[in-house]
This record gives structure tokens, C-alpha cells and sequence, in this order.
């Protein structure tokens, strides 16, 4: 599939990744046309079969989403809409990235404020870079709150007091922070943060694309439904899994290959080995063909 008549977004694909730079100066603000764009881009990824993984990053070395464009909040009416049945904003477009079957990236090396925040915030997984990544959401200087998902995402993410002090303290969190808090996976140092989230991403590229959604659509149940529930939900999916003929040919290979044996199995876990089931996994299935 060809990713064409994108301007604010730089798209390349590899390996089943998609590498997305986000390129809309001067501070990569959050407005209508970057908007459009990303909402055209899930679509299109949603339906290529060959994209397993997207990873986002900027153009800009010391912005990755500004925030969001105030001037269009600033001419909002001064009677406030009743409250509606259905998504509405930048939402809709923060749900398909959540929801859709494929894994999603972000790695940070500028600012993510408001609404950039909120647009992380909905990805599968945030990296940032020590010393370069701030993340913040500042709407209460402006005498508003949050709109574009914070005030439930992060909750759920770093526990009710600590979103209290993201959201009403309207504070930067460095990298280091974020991390500490729960608002990123990991801070990184700059010289790694490539490295690391390219191989994460090849990494879960490589797998079956039938795996990588069931899985996770098994981790969005937990925050879905109550334990029960989600547990009788991961075992159907967990049968799904089983019965695909992808994962029968890996399991079947693991045991030939005496995977099961704890000679192997301590190979498998000694850091001094070269022994890598991925890699073993890739070779076999290249020369078997």
C-alpha cells in the first residue's frame, strides 16, 4: 500500500514497521491538518496487511506535539454543548490508535504537552529520551482541563494521585519522571533510544500479525472489564491462539528443536550465550521455505 499525499507526516516502511515522522513547523502544533492526517493514516494502516508495528517520532529535535492549537479553543462558544452520546474531538482518532490491531510507538525526544501528551498517552507504548523528553499537561494555566483523554488515561496508568498532580499541578515531567510515574515505558539515554525501540519494533513485527492482535486485544480487556470476566476472555482468546496454524508450526518447531530441555532452557536464559529463539526461529523458517 502507497502512503501518498501526506504532508505534515513522513512515512517509511520496513520490515512490517511503519516509521512515521511527524513534520508540521514550527512546533509541530497539534491543528486541524495534523489531525486529518493521522486520522487518514490509521485508516490506511488498519487495513495494510503488511504493517505490524508504527512508530512515531518528530522532525523537530525539541518538539514531538507541541499542544494542542489554542487559538481553535480560544473561539469555542460561550455556552458549552450539552453532553453527547458519542466520541467526539480528537477522541475518535486516539481510539483507533488504541483499539486498532497493530502496536503503536512513541519515541520522544521533545515536548509532548496537551494535547501531544494526550496523543501519546493513547499509543501502546512511550520511550523517551533522558535529558530531551518533557511531558506535561499545562491546560489548567489556561484556566481549562484536559479534552483530549488525559483525565482518564492517566489514571489508569499511574494511579489517581499522581494523575491529580499530572493534571492540576500542570507540571513538565523529564523523561526519568515519567517513567518513574508510569507516563512512559523507559527513559532512555539519547545514543539509545533509537536503538532500542527499532529493535522493539522489528522485534514485534517479526511475530504473526493474527498473534500480535489477539494479544493485544487480551491486555485492553484488563482495563476493559472486571478480573473475572477478563480472565474467561483470555482463555477464548488464549484457545484462539492455540488453534491458528502459525502458532501449531512454532510450538511444533520448539519442541524438535528440544526446546523443552533443560540443557536448552538454561542456553536460553545464560546472557553469555549466542543460543536467541527469535533468531533460530528466523533462520529455520528461511531455509524451510
Amino acid at each position: 500500500m502507497k502512503y501518498t499525499r501526506f504532508k505534515l507526516l513522513k512515512i517509511r516502511l520496513d520490515q512490517g514497521v511503519a516509521f512515521v515522522t511527524i513534520d508540521n513547523p514550527p512546533i509541530n502544533l497539534l491543528n486541524a491538518g495534523l489531525l486529518g492526517e493521522l486520522s487518514r493514516l490509521q485508516t490506511k494502516i488498519a487495513m495494510d496487511d503488511d504493517v505490524r508495528v508504527i512508530v512515531f517520532d518528530s522532525a523537530d529535535p525539541d518538539f514531538f506535539i507541541a499542544h494542542f492549537d489554542v487559538s481553535v479553543l480560544a473561539i469555542l462558544p460561550d455556552e458549552a454543548p450539552p453532553k453527547s452520546d458519542q466520541l467526539t474531538g480528537m477522541h475518535p482518532i486516539c481510539e483507533a490508535y488504541r483499539t486498532m490491531p497493530k502496536v503503536s510507538i512513541a519515541k520522544l525526544e521533545g515536548i509532548a504537552r496537551g494535547g501531544g501528551s494526550e496523543f501519546v498517552l493513547s499509543l501502546d507504548m512511550r520511550f523517551g529520551a533522558i535529558g530531551k523528553a518533557i511531558l506535561g499537561q499545562p491546560e489548567i494555566l489556561l484556566g481549562i482541563i484536559p479534552g483530549g483523554g488525559s483525565t482518564q488515561r492517566l489514571p489508569r496508568l499511574m494511579g489517581r494521585s499522581r494523575a491529580m498532580e499530572a493534571v492540576l499541578g500542570g507540571i513538565d515531567f523529564s523523561a526519568e519522571l515519567a517513567e518513574r510515574y508510569g507516563y512512559i515505558n523507559r527513559a532512555l539515554p539519547q545514543d539509545e533510544l533509537t536503538p532500542f525501540v527499532e529493535d522493539l519494533a522489528y522485534r514485534i513485527a517479526s511475530f504473526p500479525a493474527e498473534i500480535i492482535a489477539i494479544a493485544k486485544k487480551a491486555v485492553l480487556t484488563a482495563l476493559e472489564q472486571p478480573l473475572i470476566e477478563g480472565l474467561m476472555e483470555e482463555a477464548y482468546l488464549f484457545n484462539q491462539a492455540c488453534a491458528l496454524p502459525v502458532a501449531k508450526e512454532r510450538m511444533n518447531w520448539f519442541l524438535q528443536r528440544d526446546g523443552q530441555t533443560r540443557e536448552k532452557e538454561l542456553e536460553l536464559s545464560d546472557p553469555t550465550s549466542k543460543s536467541n529463539l527469535l533468531e533460530e526461529w528466523k533462520k529455520w523458517k528461511s531455509e524451510n521455505k
